[in-house]
């Protein structure tokens, strides 16, 4: 990636297979600048001796996703299944993490999937946990950014799909702590792309990127430069809209996959997708 362009991160998703001392590694080894932590890879007993090797290897923290990162149950982590429970494991994460991480550092979360197909329940619902949630971690220095979901993925891990609907549910709450994250394989088939980003204004806390095929499960994601989804277009509006933040890498790709890239080399896919990345960012600037 050229001198002056964005950092451009990794999420752990992205590199499932490996453990999180072989992500900080590898990572810094294939010249990506950044780390998405996911708490699923961290010492349940004690995460502060693993999450210091990440400033020893020279990485910036872009984001962090805790284990159970939704308000109502999700593909990843269906328990516990209360929402106040669910509330309870976030806010413990954000007492884990957040002392290990810079300031302002975004949590994701996620509606989850509406029970009954009760969506205007959950959408409620989320209005006050996402103002506890983001109360809560801007209390120890965090912020949280909401995440709206790829349709695919309705009734499975998400309430609400697209960015103006998140864009909506986040100025409801209202909270200087609460922002979004937009992700480009989530929201890119969104109606009015680009008027709904320039409209986030500075909601948005992170860019996540990878690339769209027509899924053959839930988890079928492709390297950068290998589908359907305009990221130069979006990035340019990005650009444009004033974003300055991280652009992070998450790929998910079931290993039930004949071409699974969590079964390929990993090593190669950070390559990849570090070189396509700067192409991208220098499309954008067209």
């Amino acid at each position: 990636m050229p001198a002056g362009s964005a950092v451009f991160g990794v999420s752990e998703f992205t590199t499932w297979p490996w453990p999180f001392e072989r992500d900080v590694e590898r990572y810094a080894a294939n010249g990506i600048a950044g780390i998405e932590i996911c708490e699923f890879k961290l010492n349940k007993a004690d995460y502060s001796m693993q999450l210091a090797l990440i400033p020893r290897a020279k990485l910036a923290v872009t984001s962090v996703q805790s284990t159970v990162h939704s308000i109502f149950p999700d593909s990843l982590a269906p328990q516990p299944s209360a929402p106040e429970d669910r509330i309870r494991h976030i806010r413990q994460a954000i007492e884990r993490i957040a002392p290990h991480v810079p300031l302002g550092t975004p949590f994701i979360v996620i509606t989850g999937a509406a029970p009954d197909r009760n969506t205007a329940m959950v959408y409620e619902r989320c209005l006050s946990a996402f103002d506890e949630l983001a109360t809560f971690g801007q209390r120890h220095g965090v912020r949280i950014a909401f995440e709206p979901l790829n349709p695919v993925l309705f009734n499975t891990d998400t309430a609400l799909w697209g960015l103006g609907n998140a864009r909506q549910l986040v100025e409801r709450v209202g909270h200087e702590a609460l922002g979004l994250c937009v992700d480009t394989w989530n929201i890119f088939e969104t109606p009015n792309l680009y008027d709904e980003i320039r409209g986030c204004g500075d909601r948005i806390f992170l860019v996540q990127v990878s690339q769209w095929q027509q899924p053959r499960s839930a988890a079928d994601r492709r390297n950068l430069g290998e589908g359907a989804i305009d990221n130069a277009g979006i990035i340019r509006t990005l650009r444009d809209a004033g974003y300055t933040g991280y652009y992070v890498l998450e790929i998910f790709s079931g290993e039930s996959l004949p071409d699974s890239l969590w079964r390929a080399d990993l090593d190669a896919v950070l390559r990849v997708n570090r070189n396509v990345f700067g192409l991208i960012w220098e499309q954008s600037a067209r």
